[in-house]
């Protein structure tokens, strides 16, 4: 057993980023938290209750001596896909869940925080400083997700309502250039000690030809091109799944997109307003970042280039789409217990994103990075690099 020590995890870094999560949600209702539109959103009340949970469930329970839970059902109600832990109730059902209250569920983060505070306070062990801050990058994840959800349900409301902070997208004025990688062997993965997920691990080399990447993202206005040169009906440029995918959904635009006497309108977080032709194109699927890069005559970068160029330009934008399925590297490890139910269970069926985006929590974001979505998924904030 480790000598107890309070040089890890501070209190106060602790709370600082437990009480960004509320300030996320400080523009809700209480009628909006509890509301889950579809499946792939949850309800802002349940990301409250489950980034607790995780705390309740990986370090106090598990860590502190005589630790009294706060509900017993709780870990039943907002357990989100631990297959170790137990029973929960299906992500489906997430927003029938009018009960715990929104008042119950901060009382629960308040608990939560205090018994956390009084532990770290006390003196913890290096390793139960760790399951913290792997808490804490979890939750820092969900309040990404936060964001997203919190746009979803109010980008499909007829009063389009607006947040009180600002998250806005600046425009892609540099002008567009092409970065030369040159053929080579090359290392990928994390290469520090610093924070980073097992997904990112195991670091080896990869061989790469030349190819050229752009500097910036693609825009708006060129996503309009796009659109009016029908690209959304021409089935040569999309994948057979994404065209059924076009079709079956009738898009025909971006989501948050409408047109309107004419004009294309989108719903932003500070309001329901015309396209600006200048900001990266956003809010698209892998399906479509894939169908306008075949359009343009070129594609999207693997994961592999997109890592080794990106220390040529800057990101952080949007999610980039990379034409990479989610596979694990050479010799990754799986951690024990749920914990190792993080990232692995998902290597299938889903496409790598790399770099960040404006919704992204302040210093979570890196090279090595690698989201993951499926292909079809677009309320997540995803954009387009191209390369050739």
């Amino acid at each position: 057993m480790e000598t107890p020590t309070t040089n890890y995890i501070t209190k106060e870094e602790f709370l600082e980023k437990r009480h960004q999560t509320e300030a996320i949600c400080r523009s809700l209702k209480p009628e909006d938290t509890s509301i889950q539109p579809v499946e792939y959103v949850s309800p802002p009340k349940w990301h409250l209750a489950h980034t607790t949970w995780f705390f309740e469930q990986f370090v106090l329970k598990t860590h502190k001596e005589s630790y009294n839970v706060f509900h017993e059902d709780f870990g039943y109600y907002f357990n989100s896909y631990y297959n170790t832990i137990g029973d929960r109730v299906i992500r489906t059902n997430r927003g029938l869940m009018t009960r715990p209250t929104l008042n119950e569920v901060l009382e629960y983060r308040a608990y939560i925080n205090e018994q956390i505070s009084e532990f770290i306070a006390k003196g913890i062990t290096k390793e139960i400083s760790e399951v913290i801050k792997i808490g804490l990058q979890h939750e820092q994840q969900h309040q990404e997700l936060l964001i997203y959800d919190i746009k979803y349900i109010f980008g499909h409301q007829p009063s389009f309502p607006i947040l009180d902070f600002s998250i806005q997208l600046q425009q892609e004025n540099e002008h567009q250039k092409f970065i030369s990688i040159s053929e080579g062997l090359y290392e990928i993965g994390h290469k520090t000690d610093d924070f980073s997920w097992d997904n990112e691990l195991g670091l080896h080399k990869v061989f790469l030809h030349d190819f050229e990447i752009s500097n910036r993202l693609v825009t708006n206005s060129e996503y309009i091109e796009f659109i009016e040169a029908d690209g959304y009906k021409d089935f040569n440029l999309w994948h057979a799944e994404g065209w059924d995918f076009v079709q079956n959904n009738d898009l025909q635009a971006p989501m948050y997109w409408h047109k309107i006497n004419g004009k294309w309108m989108c719903y932003t977080l500070q309001g329901f307003k015309e396209v600006d032709g200048d900001l990266p194109v956003g809010h698209v699927s892998f399906y479509e970042a894939f169908a306008f890069a075949q359009w343009k005559g070129m594609r999207l970068p693997t994961e592999f280039e997109w890592e080794i160029a990106s220390e040529q330009f800057l990101y952080g934008q949007l999610w980039e789409w990379t034409n990479s399925a989610y596979l694990p590297y050479p010799n990754y490890t799986k951690a024990d217990g749920a914990i190792g139910e993080y990232n692995g269970k998902f290597m299938v069926n889903q496409m790598v994103l790399r770099g960040a985006s404006i919704a992204t929590a302040k210093n979570h974001s890196r090279s090595t990075y690698r989201n993951f979505f499926h292909p079809e998924m677009r309320w997540q904030f995803s954009g387009i690099r191209l390369a050739k």
